[in-house]
């Protein structure tokens, strides 16, 4: 049975997808939903769950990545992690810390990757007229945003969307598309998954 551990900033919608799938025949199981925002609500939604929380505070670290960074790893080497998903983790990770965990670290992102890296991405896709928008799981490597696809849903655009309308309707292809990733990734399946 492979450890996840879950990293997340915010109400971790997408950490209670992945969660809520690990059960039954799954292959994986969460042992550690970690945050570096005390107080962030999806603290609370794992610990609702019976999961481990733990919180690394990045603000008295200031520009000193590397110092958050062994924070960190501190914590997650305690809870002996197989795998880890940022699910809404709003830190840039320096290559150290993606190298420690090379191969082991899944991130979902709002776009259909390697369009649109970075923030914004809902507002980006209008503004450039895309036919579609949607979400990509993929590898995390010291390029941000840049490594291998593992999984991607598409979105139509839809004639007067705004960013939230967007980001809305791709958030629902989010909650399916991570958990679908995750029980392949879990078995040692890089084999990319495509909704529709």
């Amino acid at each position: 049975m492979k450890r996840v551990a879950i990293l997340i900033s915010g109400g971790g919608s997408n950490m209670v997808a992945l969660v809520d799938s690990m059960t039954g025949d799954h292959p994986a199981r969460p042992v550690l939903v970690l945050s570096n925002v005390p107080g962030a609500g999806g603290l609370e939604r794992a610990a609702e769950r019976g999961i481990a929380t733990a919180v690394v505070d990045h603000r008295p670290f200031g520009t000193d990545r590397e110092a958050f960074e062994a924070r960190l790893t501190g914590a997650l080497e305690t809870a002996r992690p197989d795998i880890i998903c940022l699910a809404g983790f709003m830190r840039i990770l320096t290559p150290a810390f993606t190298g420690r965990w090379s191969g082991r670290m899944l991130n979902i992102h709002p776009s259909l990757l390697p369009k649109y890296p970075g923030l914004h991405t809902h507002a980006r896709a209008i503004a450039a007229g895309d036919a579609d928008a949607g979400c990509s799981v993929h590898e995390v490597t010291a390029e941000l945003d840049g490594g291998p696809v593992l999984g991607q849903a598409r979105v139509p655009v839809m004639p007067g969307d705004t960013p939230e309308t967007l980001a809305a309707r791709v958030l629902v292809q989010e909650h399916a598309l991570y958990p679908a990733v995750l029980r392949r990734f879990a078995m040692g399946d890089r084999t990319p998954v495509h909704l529709p």
